[in-house]
C-alpha cells in the first residue's frame, strides 16, 4: 500500500473509532437517570429552538416534528402577518409553543414599556396559546428597583392570564448572576424561572460549588429548562458528546434531574428547549469561521438524551 493510501485509510479507520467513541461516550453518562415515575399530572415536553434555522416557519416545524419534538420555542411575533404563519404552521405539524419575550431599550421605563406591550401580547393572543412565556427582561445595570417591576407586572400577569411566565437566568438581564437572582428570589416568593445554568457558569468562572444556597433557590424555583451546557470559560461546549466535557455535563445532568424529579413529584408539566445555538455561541474555525459542531445535530441529541432520562 503506497502513502497516499495508507494515509486515506488511517484517516477513514480514525473518523469510525472517533464517530464510535462519542456514541459510546453519549449513552454512558455516570450520573443515573432518576427511577421516579411522576405523579398524575406530570407532563415531559421538550421543545427545539428556531435560533441558527434557516427556513420559514413551516419548514421549521416540519423539521422539529420530523425529529420528535413535542413544540418550539420562538421570540413572540409581533407583525400580525408572522403570527398567522406560526399559528398555521403550529396546527398543522401539532406542535405546541412557548414564546420569548423581551426589551432591548437601555433606559428602565421604555424598556418595561415594551416588555410590557410584549408579554400582554403574547399571553392574550385569540390563536397563538403559549405554554409559557420566557422573559429576557430588564438589564444587569438597571436599579434593582427599577428590575423588580418587571418581576411585580409578571407575577400578577401570570395570575390573571393563568400562562406560567419565567425569567431567564440570563447573561446581561435581571437574574444574570447567582448571588444577585438570590436576592429576587428570596424577596419574591412567587417569581418562578428559566434554569439556564450556562450563563452562570460563565458569569462565575465555575461550576457554582461555592454557592450551594443561591443553586438550591433556582433549583426551587425552576419551571422551563434550557438545556445548554455551559463551563467556566464560556455559555457553550463545543460538544456535549466530547469526552473532555464528561463531568460538565455530568454536573448539568445533576441540576436539571433536581428539577425534574421535584416537577415529577408534584404532578407537574416540565418544558425543556435544547438551546445549542450557533456561532458564535458555537466555537467555530479560525478565518473560515466553520462551526465546530452540527447546531441541530446537537440539539437533536440532546432531545434524544433527556425523552430517555425523564419519560
Amino acid at each position: 500500500m503506497n502513502r497516499k493510501k495508507f494515509l486515506q485509510a488511517a484517516a477513514g479507520t480514525t473518523a469510525a473509532l472517533t464517530l464510535a467513541s462519542l456514541e459510546t461516550y453519549a449513552n454512558a453518562f455516570a450520573v443515573p437517570p432518576p427511577q421516579h415515575s411522576g405523579a398524575p399530572g406530570f407532563e415531559l415536553l421538550i421543545l427545539a429552538t428556531n435560533w441558527g434555522f434557516e427556513g420559514n416557519a413551516d419548514a421549521f416545524c416540519a423539521a422539529a416534528k420530523k425529529e420528535g419534538y413535542d413544540g418550539i420555542e420562538i421570540w413572540w411575533p409581533g407583525d400580525k402577518k408572522d403570527q398567522d404563519a406560526w399559528s398555521a404552521a403550529l396546527q398543522r405539524h401539532q406542535l405546541k409553543v412557548g414564546f420569548l419575550c423581551g426589551g432591548y431599550q437601555n433606559e428602565p421605563a421604555a424598556h418595561l414599556s415594551y416588555f410590557k406591550e410584549q408579554v400582554k401580547a403574547a399571553t392574550t393572543h385569540a390563536q397563538l396559546k403559549p405554554l409559557y412565556i420566557n422573559c429576557h427582561s430588564g438589564r444587569d445595570h438597571f436599579p434593582l428597583t427599577a428590575n423588580q417591576e418587571f418581576i411585580t407586572f409578571t407575577t400578577e400577569q401570570s395570575r390573571t392570564t393563568g400562562v406560567p411566565i419565567y425569567h431567564e437566568t440570563h447573561r446581561s438581564r435581571i437574574l444574570f448572576a447567582a448571588h444577585v437572582a438570590r436576592q429576587f428570589l428570596e424577596k419574591n416568593p412567587a417569581l418562578q424561572i428559566t434554569f439556564d445554568v450556562s450563563h452562570w457558569c460563565n458569569v462565575h468562572e465555575s461550576l457554582l460549588a461555592d454557592q450551594p444556597e443561591a443553586v438550591a433557590l433556582a433549583l426551587e424555583r425552576a419551571g422551563h429548562i434550557h438545556a445548554r451546557v455551559g463551563h467556566p470559560e464560556g455559555p457553550q461546549v463545543n460538544d456535549p458528546r466530547a469526552p473532555e466535557w464528561k463531568a460538565t455535563v455530568e454536573q448539568h445532568l445533576k441540576w436539571w434531574d433536581t428539577i425534574v424529579e421535584r416537577r415529577k413529584k408534584r404532578g407537574e408539566r416540565m418544558t425543556i428547549l435544547t438551546e445549542f445555538g450557533p456561532p458564535d455561541y458555537m466555537p467555530t474555525e479560525p478565518y473560515t469561521r466553520k462551526p465546530l459542531s452540527d447546531q441541530w445535530a446537537v440539539n437533536v441529541y440532546m432531545m434524544q438524551l433527556l425523552k430517555k432520562r425523564y419519560s
